[in-house]
């Protein structure tokens, strides 16, 4: 069995900053006032038809706030949660959090990185809304060049940052062209392919999003795509089962026609997560296997209120039952 972090049976992307940074880093949800090509009039105005971002996101995090309050609720909140929590990355995750001037985007990223619990930035954004300016402009973040203390140090663990953590997420949500274009995604997967092979270049850790059960894919389909994951230079992935939001277009399309849906129940959700670890390469860092919408989002919750660290733990038993692990069927394309 290929060797995990802290004796799993897959990648764990917490595992992975104890390892490299010795201590557990807590993200931040925050909400930069930013808004979507998808929905400002630029590609539409409806979104992508699953999305009803009030749904992803917590109350500390609202646009009516500075960052830095954010910031500091959001350390509170935490910190109840995971005390063990002493340092985090400030989330950008509120819609396509590079989609604005470079200038701007500078000054977000860099006032957050002022904080002095904060030891790097998340940036989660949409593939059309990145290009090589951008890019370089969060390479150089990230290697220090930009940053307007010359003396900015964060001790995570027995180790100094002179330089901050950064990882850029995109929303890829599918590998097939016909599944973005039903769910008005405004991009095809080349736009989405381009943008990770760009910010990969750049040194970039670069993760990705899918959505699993969108209309018209089936398991087979969603099996299949694994072998495109596997291809793009990722560091992470998160992994959501497509929940059906109140109010949104995807509601509608589900009550229409509820068979075009692949919805397994949550014993089948677990089977078939550990089926796409199993072909997946073993280096990927798996960040998210479920999402969690609250309950008022949703007219039904058909795994009940079971949480995420829940989920972990069932995975972790059904892998052992299995006696399997992540990348056991993968098959790498380089002799």
């Amino acid at each position: 069995m290929f060797s995990f972090i802290e004796g799993k049976r897959y990648n764990s992307f917490v595992g992975y900053y104890r390892r490299v940074y010795g201590e557990r880093l807590q993200k931040i949800v925050i909400d930069a006032g930013f808004t979507c090509p998808n929905r400002d009039g630029t590609l539409g105005t409806g979104g992508c038809t699953y999305c009803d971002n009030a749904a992803f996101h917590p109350g500390y995090s609202v646009p009516g706030k500075t960052l830095r309050q954010q910031i500091d609720e959001g350390i509170e909140f935490h910190k109840a949660r995971y005390r063990k929590a002493g340092h985090y990355l400030a989330y950008f995750q509120s819609y396509s959090n590079t989609y604005a001037d470079i200038g701007k985007l500078r000054e977000l990223y860099l006032e957050a990185l002022s904080h002095p619990s904060v030891v790097g930035i998340v940036i989660g954004t949409r593939p059309d809304c990145v290009d090589a300016r951008k890019l370089d402009m969060i390479a150089d973040i990230r290697s220090g060049t930009l940053l307007p203390d010359t003396h900015w140090t964060r001790t995570v663990g027995e180790k100094e940052l002179r330089a901050p953590v950064v990882t850029v997420e995109y929303g890829i949500e599918s590998c097939y062209d016909t599944t973005l274009k039903r769910i008005n995604r405004g991009h095809d997967f080349s736009c989405a392919a381009e943008a990770v092979r760009m910010t990969a270049e750049r040194g970039l850790d670069t993760g990705a999003h899918f959505i699993l059960g969108l209309p018209g894919e089936t398991r087979e389909m969603l099996l299949i795509q694994t072998d495109t994951i596997n291809s793009l230079p990722l560091r992470s992935v998160k992994f959501h089962q497509l929940q059906i939001v109140k109010g949104t277009a995807m509601e509608r399309e589900f009550a229409g026609n509820p068979g075009e849906f692949f919805r397994p129940g949550l014993d089948g959700y677990l089977d078939f997560i550990i089926d796409i670890l199993e072909l997946l390469r073993p280096d990927l860092y798996i960040e998210r296997i479920a999402g969690e919408v609250p309950p008022r989002f949703v007219n039904d919750t058909p795994w009940g209120l079971v949480r995420n660290f829940e989920l972990l733990r069932m995975l972790d038993s059904r892998l052992e039952a299995r006696d399997t692990w992540q990348g056991r069927k993968y098959i790498s394309a380089v002799p």
